[in-house]
């Protein structure tokens, strides 16, 4: 009987042990995600100036106008406000702020799907969600794509209607550092 419970006592400690380890891998890889997509997001502080194309609805024709952004980290948190300026647009102009999940799997509500080194260098970031989009609010999944490197940036946000099989280009931001 003492062996018995000898050989139970074992296993649990193990299989304990076991659990442990697993998830102190999962919680280091969760925080190495987090760190990693912090550090690219970093490179981003500083002045931009660039463009926005987005695609107009309402004339199905592609638009294009300046645009600039300033990048900011927030107290080294994993937030980063977006100061978005339209030259010659004012009334557009917008702050954003984007927060790194602590597990790394999520910027603001996106879903992180693939992080990437390029072969220029360049750290490419793709995002999905489900919502809404188009002058009807109609359902749609929603890709956002970061391409990042020290002297360029652009973001990419393109939409997959629920009836649809084909991406729709709904807008780009091409920026370059100031």
């Amino acid at each position: 009987m003492y062996n018995l419970i000898t050989i139970l006592m074992k296993k649990i400690t193990a299989i304990t042990a076991l659990i442990i380890i697993l998830f102190g891998a999962h919680s280091a890889d969760a925080q190495k995600n987090q760190e990693q997509l912090a550090q690219d997001f970093q490179k981003l502080s500083g002045k931009w100036t660039g463009s926005l194309t987005y695609l107009d609805y309402s004339s199905g024709k592609p638009y294009t106008m300046a645009a600039d952004i300033e990048v900011k980290r927030i107290n080294d948190s994993n937030e980063f406000e977006f100061i978005n300026t339209y030259p010659k647009e004012k009334s557009a102009n917008s702050t954003q702020i984007i927060s790194i999940s602590q597990d790394g799997k999520y910027i603001g509500k996106e879903e992180v799907i693939s992080r990437t080194k390029l072969a220029e260098g360049q750290i490419q970031i793709v995002t999905q969600r489900q919502g809404k989009d188009g002058n009807d609010n109609k359902e749609a999944l929603i890709k956002q794509t970061y391409t990042i490197s020290g002297t360029s940036f652009s973001t990419r946000k393109e939409v997959l209607f629920s009836a649809d099989n084909k991406w729709i280009l709904r807008h780009e931001y091409v920026y370059s550092k100031k």
